[in-house]
């Protein structure tokens, strides 16, 4: 069974930065693309990025394309997200998800998963 485990997240002013990790157990990590989404109360979880398999290839929402990035340690089985220059929209609790696929790109729809974390709240405040 797979367990994805979130941390990271906090209070931040507004142009800081946060660093959110992810560490999977129970699946060959190396072999599966990871995915951020991200869901303010009462609105539908939306895509923030995706990372392939390998790490050669990554896909960004608009909304954080040049702000966020995000990266993978298949040696620490573990996926992140650096999110730089945040926003107050931004403040919402992240999801870390893998792909139900082995060897993908990493899907921009949450039915491309398989798995996801508990999620973790990110405040960022004005």
């Amino acid at each position: 069974q797979v367990q994805l485990v979130e941390s990271g997240g906090g209070l931040v002013q507004a142009g800081g930065s946060l660093r959110l990790s992810c560490a999977a157990s129970g699946r060959p990590f190396n072999l599966f693309a990871m995915g951020w989404f991200r869901q303010a109360p009462g609105k539908e979880r939306e895509f923030v990025a995706a990372i392939s398999w390998s790490g050669s290839d990554t896909d960004y929402a608009d909304s954080v394309k040049g702000r966020f990035t995000i990266s993978r340690d298949n040696t620490r089985n573990t996926v992140f997200l650096q999110m730089n220059t945040l926003k107050s929209q931004d403040t919402v609790v992240y999801y870390c998800a893998m792909d139900r696929l082995a060897f993908g790109r990493g899907g921009r729809i949450q039915t491309d998963y398989i798995s996801w974390g508990q999620g973790t709240q990110v405040t960022v405040s004005t």
